[in-house]
């Protein structure tokens, strides 16, 4: 198993426990989509994620502390869909699924 691969795997298990159900790994064994726009990285032993246009770096290497930061946003995004948010799903997704964050 990778590096990378263990990394998401540790992240996936805290954003779980922090209520964070529907996230996923994409396919590259070092990113994680939370949510549409938000997506994590991992990636010379750090975590990065990108909100829309937005690129942040948690300072650590540890998965408990980055989950709890994407977490944290994850539940302010939900509660306050910023203005790029519908663009990109209607991007990604099509106009039908206007309604389904």
């Amino acid at each position: 198993m990778s590096e990378a691969r263990a990394a998401t795997e540790k992240l996936q298990v805290e954003l779980h426990g922090l209520g964070v159900t529907s996230a996923y790994e994409v396919g590259d064994d070092a990113t994680i989509s939370v949510w549409i726009g938000l997506v994590v990285h991992y990636r010379d032993g750090f975590y990065r994620w990108q909100e829309g246009p937005v690129k942040r770096r948690h300072l650590g290497t540890d998965p408990v502390g980055c989950a709890m930061r994407v977490a944290r946003r994850y539940q302010e995004l939900q509660a306050d869909i910023p203005l790029w948010w519908d663009d990109l799903a209607r991007e990604l997704r099509g106009e039908p699924v206007q309604d389904y964050p």
